[in-house]
This record gives C-alpha cells, sequence and structure tokens, in this order.
C-alpha cells in the first residue's frame, strides 16, 4: 500500500464516530474496540494486512486493520484473530463494521481489483494457539459492502461505512478462531464485534427469571420457571418461554403477594401499622372496627379489649361482642301452655347470628330451694338455640312455681370471660289444677299389645279424659304417639313384637292437663300364636301389596312396548321422511342444500349405511401398497374399477380382524356420514364392502397426503396466493358442512388431504356431530379426547362444539398452513396452551404471513364465540384476497419493523381489533385509555372527535393530532368498505 493510500485511509478513520450496541439480550465475547491493549491477531503474509491504531472522539485507541494492495494480482491475504471462548454459546454473531472503495475510482488498477474479502471460523477445544492452516477452517460467507467510496469521497472526507452480521452455528467445542481472506480488495476493516443471544433476567409478575440462552433449533422454545421474588408466593407456575432471538414469549402463571404484604412497583411491601392482609388476593386494607394492628405485614388485625373474633369469622370481620339480655320478658298461660314472649336485646353485639336459651327452676315454697325442672316440661320448638322471640312450654305441673332465665347468646358469647346476663321471669300454676297419677301396671301383653290400668288420683274436680304417651325405647326422644280413654285402663294395640316400649300417662279436667307420670317400661311378647284382631291387618296389607305389585309390572311393560314401538318406526323413517320432519319444526335448510341425517338415529346401523353408501363388489377392488394405518385397521391405495368407466386410483380403509360388534358399527358411521356429502372441497366416498371381509371403506386418492406432511416437505416452495387458495378450498368445505348444519369438531391439517393438483380437501369425520334444528345450536359431547390445540375454549372448558367452534379451528389452520406445518403452540403442555388462550395470548403471524391473513385468524380467536366468523364470510374474504393480490403484499413482520412515518398511507384490514390498530399507528400507550372510555370497536373510534380523543387522557398534542389524522383515514376505509358491500 502506499503512502499516500495509506494516509487518506487513516485520516478517513480518524472522522469516524463509533458507537458501542448494547443491547442487553446480547453477550458480547469480543469487541475491538474496548480492547485497550495490543490485540495480537496474526497476518498471512506479513505485508498483507496491517493493524493501524487510531483515536476516536474520546480520544479512547481504536485498533484497525486494513488492505489495499490491488495493484497487484493474485492476493491472499489472511487475518487471523485470537482463540475465542464461546462461553455458554449455541450459535454465535459476528458484526463487522469496515469500508471499501470502489475499484472503478482507483487510477491504473488492473482486473484484478475486488470489492469483496471472505469470512471464515475454525471450531477448537486448543486455547493455546494453533499453526495457521486455512484448510482447516470453514467458510461463512463472501462479506460484499452496500456503499463502497471513492477519491472524491477521500477529499471531502465523506465516510461510507457498512456494518453486515453474520449467524454461525451451532457450536460445540469450548472456542473458535475467525479469520479474513482479502483477494485483492482496498478494504479497512474498523470493528468486529463476537457476541450471542440471550433472553436476560427479567422480573415479570412478582416472578424472577434468569439469563436463559435459546436453543439451536429456531423452532424450538425453552421453557423456563420463574421464583418468586421476596415475600411472595405462587399463584400459579410462573414460566416464560426463551425464544431463539433472545426475546421472552408468552408469560404464564403468576406470584401474587403474600398475607401482609401487598405490590407496590413490581415489589412486595409490608402492609403499615393499622392496616392487614389476611388473602394473597387482596390488597393491605385498614383495620375493620374495635381491632388494630401495630406492627408491619400484619395478617390479621388484633380484637379491642371487650371484643372478638369467632372460630369461623374471617379476617375481614369487625370484632363483635356478646349482646345484652333480652328485654320486655312476658308470659300467658291458659289451662294447657304456657307462652314466654320477649323482645330482641338492646345491643345485638354487632353481629346478626343471634340465639336465645331458656334455663326452667322448679322451687318450693321457700325461694332458696330451687333445683332444674324434671324432664316432665315440654319446650316447643325447643328450650336452646331458639331464633324466634318466643316460646311456648307444656306439660307443667299444677300448682308448682316455675323460674324462667332467657339469655341471648351470639358467636362470641362463648369468648367473653365475663358472666352472662339474663332476664329472669317466675311464673305460677297454682289455679287448682288436675293432679298427676301415680304409677302404672301392665295387666297383660302379647306381640302387638299391652293392656295397661292405674289408680284414679285424689283430686277435687273430676277427670275429663286420660292421655298415654307411648314411644319405642330404642328411639326415645325420636317421635312418639299417643292415645286417650276416659277409663282408669287402656289396651295400647299396634306394636312390634318382643319390643320394650315407655309408658307415661296425665290427666285432663277442667282447671288443664297434669304433667305426666314417671315413665314405665314394658315388653310385649315374641309369641306369634296370638294374632285376634291384628292378622286381618296384616292379610289387608299383604293383599294390597301384592296388588300394587302386579299393577307396576304391568304398567311397566306397556311403557316399554310403547317406547320401543316408537323407537322402531323412528329408525324406519327415511332420510326424505327426517328432512321432512325437520322442515315442519321449523328448521328449512338452506336452498339448493340437502339436511344431515345423523346415522345415530337408526336402530340398526347398517340400515343408515345401506341408504346413504354404494355397496361394492369386492372383485372390482385391487389392493396395491399399505399406505398407513388407521384407528380399526390399515389403510391402503389401490385400484377401482367400475363397469362402462376408467379405472380409478382410491384409498382403502380396512376393518382389522378379531372385532366387535360396536366397532363395525363406529367403522361404518364414519362411512354413512361421508356418503351425504357431494362438495368438490369434501373427501369423496366410493363406496363400502360390508357383506365380506374384510369389511372395507372405498374413498378417492389423495396423492399428496395430509396437509400437516405436505407442507413440512415443501416447506417455502408456494406463494402466497397458492397458500390462500388452499386456505380457501379447505373453507368452501367448511362452508358446504355449516349450511348442511353439520360440526366437524377436529378440524386440522392433519385432517386435510390434498391432491396432485394442490386442492385441498376435508377429511376424518371420525368426531364430527349433527346440529340441533337450532342453525345456531350448539352440540354438547358426553366424552372423549379433545384436540386442545385446535379447540376452541368454549369446547374445551364446558364440551359445547358449534359451526363458531369450527371457526376457530379454521384458524389454526390458516396458521398451520402460513407456516408451512409448524405444531401450534410449539413444545408447550396441552394445560399451558389453555392457560395461555384464558389469559388473551394468540399466535403470532408466521414469518412471511400478510397483514390481512393475520387479521382473519385473529378474528376466527375471538373469545365470544358469535364474533367469530361465519364461513361464508371467510370464502367471501378469501375471494377478495385472491381477486386482489396487492391486499397479501404487506407483512407483519413488515410493518412491525415500519420507522416512524406517515401512517395514514395504510390500509387497514377490515378484521383488526382497536388494540391492533393503535400498535400499527404507534401509539399502543394508550389501548387501556380507549377501553375504560368505551371505545372498544373500530366503530366506535373512527366516531371520536377531537374532543373524545381528550377525554380518553392523550395530553400530548402530537399525539393527538396523530390519532385523529389517522381516525380520518379509518373512517375513509371504512365507508369504502361498505360502499362495496364486504363488511364483517
Amino acid at each position: 500500500m502506499s503512502l499516500r493510500t495509506r494516509s487518506c485511509l487513516l485520516s478517513l478513520f480518524l472522522g469516524v464516530v463509533f458507537s458501542r450496541l448494547s443491547l442487553c439480550n446480547q453477550v458480547v465475547l469480543l469487541d475491538t474496540t474496548s480492547v485497550l491493549g495490543e490485540l495480537g491477531w496474526k497476518t498471512y503474509p506479513i505485508n498483507g494486512w496491517d493493524a493501524i491504531t487510531v483515536m476516536d472522539e474520546h480520544n479512547r485507541p481504536i485498533h484497525t486493520f486494513q488492505v489495499c494492495n490491488v495493484m497487484e494480482p493474485n492476493q491472499n491475504n489472511w487475518l487471523h484473530s485470537n482463540w475465542i471462548p464461546r462461553q455458554a454459546a449455541h450459535r454465535i454473531y459476528v458484526e463487522l463494521r469496515f469500508t471499501l472503495r470502489d475499484c472503478n475510482s482507483i487510477p491504473w488498477v488492473s482486473g484484478t481489483c475486488k470489492e469483496t474479502f471472505n469470512l471464515f471460523y475454525h471450531e477448537t477445544d486448543d486455547a493455546h494457539g494453533i499453526k495457521f492452516k486455512p484448510p482447516l477452517f470453514t467458510k461463512i460467507d463472501t462479506i460484499a459492502a452496500d456503499e463502497s467510496f471513492t477519491q472524491m469521497d477521500l477529499g471531502d472526507r465523506i465516510l461510507k461505512l457498512n456494518t453486515e452480521v453474520r449467524e454461525v452455528g451451532p457450536i460445540s467445542r469450548k472456542g473458535f478462531y475467525l479469520a479474513f481472506q482479502d483477494i485483492g480488495a482496498c478494504i479497512a476493516l474498523v470493528s468486529v464485534r463476537v457476541y450471542y443471544k440471550k433472553c436476560p433476567f427479567t422480573l415479570i409478575n412478582l416472578a424472577s427469571f434468569p439469563d436463559t440462552v435459546p436453543r439451536v433449533d429456531s423452532t424450538s422454545l425453552v421453557e423456563v420457571r420463574g421464583a418468586c421474588i421476596d415475600h411472595a408466593e405462587e399463584k400459579e407456575t410462573p414460566k416464560l418461554f426463551c425464544g431463539v432471538d433472545g426475546a421472552w414469549l408468552v408469560p404464564l402463571g403468576k406470584c401474587v403477594c403474600s398475607v401482609g404484604y401487598q405490590e407496590v412497583g413490581g415489589t412486595c411491601v409490608a402492609c403499615r401499622p393499622g392496616f392487614y392482609k389476611a388473602n394473597p388476593e387482596t390488597n393491605c386494607t385498614k383495620c375493620p372496627p374495635h381491632s388494630f394492628s401495630y406492627g408491619e405485614g400484619a395478617f390479621v388485625c388484633r380484637c379491642e379489649k371487650g371484643f372478638y373474633r369467632a372460630k369461623k369469622d374471617p379476617p375481614t370481620m369487625a370484632c363483635t361482642r356478646p349482646p345484652s339480655p333480652p328485654r320486655n320478658l312476658m308470659f300467658s298461660m291458659n289451662d294447657t301452655c304456657l307462652m314466654l314472649e320477649w323482645t330482641p336485646p338492646l345491643d345485638t353485639g354487632g353481629r346478626r347470628d343471634l340465639t336465645y336459651n331458656v334455663l326452667c327452676k322448679r322451687c318450693s315454697p321457700e325461694p332458696s330451694r330451687c333445683q332444674l325442672c324434671e324432664e316432665e316440661l315440654r319446650f316447643l320448638p325447643r328450650p336452646l338455640g331458639l331464633t324466634n322471640t318466643t316460646v311456648t312450654i307444656v306439660d307443667f305441673a299444677a300448682h308448682a312455681n316455675y323460674t324462667f332465665e332467657i339469655e341471648s347468646l351470639n358467636g362470641v358469647s362463648g369468648l367473653s370471660s365475663f358472666p352472662r346476663q339474663v332476664a329472669i321471669i317466675t311464673v305460677s300454676t297454682d289455679q287448682g289444677g288436675p293432679s298427676r297419677v301415680g304409677g302404672l301396671k301392665k295387666d297383660w301383653a302379647s306381640p302387638s299389645s299391652i293392656a295397661l290400668s292405674w289408680q284414679q288420683p285424689e283430686q277435687m274436680l273430676p277427670v275429663a279424659e286420660y292421655e298415654i304417651k307411648y314411644y319405642e325405647k330404642e328411639h326415645e326422644q325420636l317421635s312418639y304417639s299417643s292415645t286417650r280413654t276416659k277409663a282408669p285402663s287402656v289396651i295400647v294395640s299396634g306394636l312390634k313384637p318382643a319390643t320394650w316400649y315407655v309408658f307415661s300417662v296425665r290427666t285432663r279436667t277442667a282447671g288443664g292437663h297434669s304433667s305426666y307420670s314417671p315413665k314405665f317400661e314394658y315388653q310385649t311378647t315374641g309369641d306369634s300364636s296370638d294374632m285376634a284382631p291384628d292378622q286381618g291387618q296384616v292379610l289387608v296389607i299383604a293383599t294390597a301389596s301384592v296388588g300394587g305389585f302386579t299393577l307396576l309390572i304391568i304398567l311397566t311393560l306397556f311403557l316399554l312396548i310403547t317406547g320401543r314401538c316408537q323407537w322402531y318406526f323412528k329408525a324406519k323413517m327415511t332420510s326424505e321422511d327426517k328432512r321432512r320432519t325437520t322442515c315442519q319444526n321449523g328448521h328449512v335448510p338452506f336452498p339448493g342444500v340437502k339436511t344431515y341425517v345423523d346415522p345415530d338415529t337408526y336402530e340398526d346401523p347398517t340400515q343408515a349405511v345401506h341408504e346413504f353408501t354404494k355397496e361394492i363388489d369386492p372383485p372390482r377392488i385391487r389392493i396395491e401398497r399399505v399406505i398407513g394405518a388407521g384407528e380399526f385397521g390399515e389403510v391402503c391405495s389401490g385400484r377401482l374399477r367400475t363397469p362402462g368407466k376408467k379405472e380409478i386410483a382410491v384409498a382403502i380403509k380396512t376393518l382389522k380382524g378379531g372385532y366387535v360388534e360396536h366397532q363395525r358399527r363406529d367403522f361404518l358411521r364414519e362411512a354413512s356420514i361421508m356418503g351425504q356429502f357431494d362438495h368438490p372441497n369434501i373427501i369423496r366416498l366410493e363406496g363400502v364392502v360390508t357383506k365380506s371381509r374384510p369389511v372395507m371403506i372405498v374413498v378417492e386418492y389423495m396423492e399428496n397426503g395430509s396437509l400437516d406432511s405436505f407442507l413440512r416437505q415443501h416447506d417455502g416452495h408456494f406463494t402466497v396466493i397458492q397458500l390462500v387458495g388452499m386456505l380457501r378450498g379447505i373453507a368452501s368445505g367448511m362452508k358446504y358442512l355449516s349450511d348442511m348444519g353439520y360440526i366437524h369438531r377436529d378440524l386440522a391439517a392433519r385432517n386435510t388431504l390434498v391432491n396432485s393438483n394442490l386442492v385441498c380437501k376435508v377429511s376424518d369425520f371420525g368426531l364430527s356431530r349433527v346440529l340441533e334444528d337450532d342453525p345456531e345450536a350448539a352440540y354438547t359431547t358426553t366424552g372423549g379426547k379433545i384436540p386442545i390445540r385446535w379447540t376452541a375454549p368454549e369446547a374445551i372448558a364446558y364440551r359445547k362444539f358449534s359451526s363458531a367452534s369450527d371457526a376457530w379451528s379454521y384458524g389454526i389452520v390458516m396458521w398451520e398452513v402460513m407456516s408451512y406445518g409448524e405444531r401450534p403452540y410449539w413444545e408447550m403442555s396441552n394445560q399451558d396452551v389453555i392457560l395461555s388462550i384464558e389469559e388473551g395470548y394468540r399466535l403470532p403471524a408466521p414469518m412471511g404471513c400478510p397483514v390481512a391473513l393475520h387479521q382473519l385468524m385473529l378474528h376466527c380467536w375471538q373469545k365470544e364465540r358469535n364474533h367469530r366468523p361465519k364461513f361464508t364470510d371467510i370464502v367471501t374474504f378469501l375471494d377478495k384476497l385472491i381477486r386482489n393480490p396487492s391486499s397479501l403484499l404487506p407483512l407483519v413482520e413488515d410493518l412491525q419493523s415500519l420507522p416512524e412515518s406517515p401512517v395514514e398511507e395504510m390500509d387497514y384490514p377490515m378484521f383488526i381489533s382497536v388494540g391492533d390498530w393503535l400498535d400499527s399507528i404507534k401509539m399502543s400507550q394508550y389501548k387501556s385509555s380507549f377501553m375504560a372510555a368505551g371505545f372498544n370497536t373500530l366503530d366506535s373510534v373512527a366516531r371520536m372527535s377531537i374532543e373524545d380523543v381528550r377525554r380518553t387522557g392523550v395530553e400530548l398534542i402530537g399525539h393527538q393530532r396523530r390519532i385523529v389524522s389517522c381516525i380520518q383515514t379509518l373512517q375513509l376505509q371504512l365507508l369504502h368498505e361498505q360502499e362495496k358491500g364486504f363488511h364483517v
């Protein structure tokens, strides 16, 4: 290189402003601009590349290499780096910044001048240097300049700096060398930066995620489980997925602050004194009334003195205290009962669970001699746990003094150490009432009767009658029976043999009832010879039972015969009868489209097969080879010969031997379904073989097999228009099924077949079901597996399927087609897929996907099923795109990488949400403001004025003008779409 040329290049470097790229998702392995000492790189030969150190604008040394031996032919100059450790990298990126001179601007140069150089690398575990051998190095790429400078640029000191990045990998050894080969160019290598990408440490949803290196496979995501920060706990397992570009994707789950702490700015802060937090899902709350918290981080507030909180009381409830005693206690008494009545306490203690207890004491004339009332008193409804303010007392004795204490209780009465306050009332029954019977005597007993007698009590008033109460001893206090007599004796009948009974007697006079006598226990005999008056009753009961049972059998047989006949006649109906009945019930099929008939309505599936399919003579079928295996047996390819027609290729599904009857029924059921369809985008049934072994279903042969496998084998081979044509065919077939009132339930690329002309046809009707008469009705399954990644949320959660759920599945098929058969949601588990969809996540656009198609996908994935497009609308929209190919030119990744530019010229597709619209005009920070103000549809946004924009919280004048300008463009587009008559 001449001294003049070197001086010019050196002065050119001094005018360069260097800037370091410091990205949080990049780990730099080498940056020549940051090395202070010598680089120590080797050159071969010695007079090839020159190392020159210049100073940048901050007076820091910059190491550069340059070569310009353009006057000499056959140049082969190598620059060899030191060993670079790869650390955790699997794939590295090399960023080169260089200048290159235009060969045409160099006078007297020969034809050997080049404008490119080569980049090489070599992996090795040896960090101590190797002897340079070019054959050991692998070429990465030939590097060319986008901008080259001329002699005029040198004079004006104008720099045209090129930046090129190349990807290398996978790297498996401990380190590597880089090498640069010059073959006759005038070039200056300004800087070399080597780095790898990582997903950086981050905090999301109160969980921390460590630095994570992506996988080498660009289609795989690294699932990373987060760790909750201090004073936080998992609500749902926090997860992130690390993408190949070092970006975190699909946040799932979250942590919540533990009790006593609340979230403030992404951290968990302790509740301050006087506040508490008892539930991780809430925030710190002021202590309830009559409670307090002195320290920080309280999860419950303590009650003040005299106030309590019951065990079942939540921490959010105020502390309460026991109630005051009842008020205004009164009584009223007649010949047979005593009624106590009171009013609620003045202070209920702040609770609503108020109850009352009644305590009875019987006192002698001396006030100090009182004892608890005996069991002869009965309280209606009960003495304890009363919720009403009245109680009735019966069976009290005459000539007695009773003292009743009424106490109020609530849920914290048992926690108080203070004595309870009660209301007291004394009642005297000294009204000349009847005396109590002394004792009972058993005169005789039989298996079903006992004779009793007693002495007539001595009293002033005559006895009007005696009441005898009795019950089984084993069932004491559960229930009792009674009988009355005017004589001092009775025969109690209708008893069980060899059973103990408890008896007591009371009298009734004009003064009222006496108390019951003491209880006496007597047993019936076990001898069955005494059947006297009861035997007739037993015979009557037995006869009635036999007669009733006979009548029940007759009625059951009648109903079964009637129902079976109705079922039989229903199964005998032809398909035309069923369709006629359907129309009479109000469901009218679309013109020219017949209505689907469910094979399950037939008692014998063979009848449905014969009605909807054609029987094929087995000699007409020639099986050639096995092409796969199905649920019921092998799938073969072969030829079908039809008299008078050309032999055609077919696919044959066979039913394997050893089947049971229900397997044969399920196998033929799919044929009964396919036989009802006739559409170019639905797999065509040629016929069945049911009268010989093996049982077979014969369908048209699709040369390219399933759509997902076909796309993976031909990744990137088709134009966008071809892919849209495939999608249009699938949508047309689904429109046909929907018009027939039919749900597929398992629409996916794997269940779509492709022929040699790239025509896609819907197949696999094993999971399909029919809609009810109402075309908007949804079929509810009773069991079975569901393909989670293709199924709508309402079908997963509630097993409700409809044409709208098929529309969701169609959106997934669109994503499969545009990604050339990639697995939806990648390696995420089914549970993570369900959770992410519920949290609003939707699949991003595949690489190279037009904006219009991704917006249609998002429209199919609306959470509200009534908002999803009908298949009629989808077919119309795809036809519109095919007729106007320019609408497919804007790609999603192009819009995402656009700089700030006049968005007013963009054409917004109709399938778009307000959030997507704000993203497209670079105003995504106002999404929540628009939603809060009620502007959640494009139509409502199109009607916004400048005042509406200001009310949503847009304060910056520039942002207001930008949004208003874009609203005007949106108005014009909506008007244009309506004029063309297409608006979904």
